[in-house]
């Protein structure tokens, strides 16, 4: 089995958990001193005091927003999905946003997002001139849904 390896670098750091035996996730927490005021459509990056070691290119780490703070509280990722490669050994900050119109306070040490590990394809680009047709072809947003 592969192992992730992760590293303090910031002292009072926490070493992310998964919440239950099922939970597919590992809980980031905020790795800072006092509590942070997060404003409505305001954008942040929070410190997790971590960097990561995955086992091999076959694999990269991806940061999610956590639902309970998502959805109680508007407080989601401020890029989505935060993709981590392989080769990166910095800090994992997590951008958060507050899409809410209430101010959140982000305390020390609250899980603010999740990791994933997941396998990734790295497949060898090739530039065409013809892609084989399908059914649905050239069908964008909607074309094989409700209208």
């Amino acid at each position: 089995m592969e192992t992730l390896k992760i590293k303090k670098i910031r002292k009072n750091a926490i070493i992310p958990k998964r919440a239950t035996s099922g939970s597919a996730g590992l809980d980031l927490t905020a790795c800072i001193d006092n509590p942070v005021i997060l404003q409505p459509n305001e954008l942040i990056s929070i410190p997790t005091g971590l960097a990561i070691q995955i086992p091999s290119n076959n694999y990269a780490a991806f940061v999610f927003a956590r639902s309970g703070i998502s959805i109680k509280h508007g407080i989601t990722l401020s890029n989505g999905v935060g993709v981590i490669d392989s080769d990166y050994r910095g800090e994992i900050c997590v951008g958060l946003c507050n899409i809410s119109n209430k101010p959140y306070e982000i305390l020390p040490f609250e899980r603010i997002a999740q990791l994933i590990i997941m396998p990734v394809c790295c497949m060898p680009v090739m530039e065409t001139d013809i892609l084989e047709e399908t059914q649905r072809g050239t069908g964008g947003f909607g074309s094989t849904g409700r209208k």
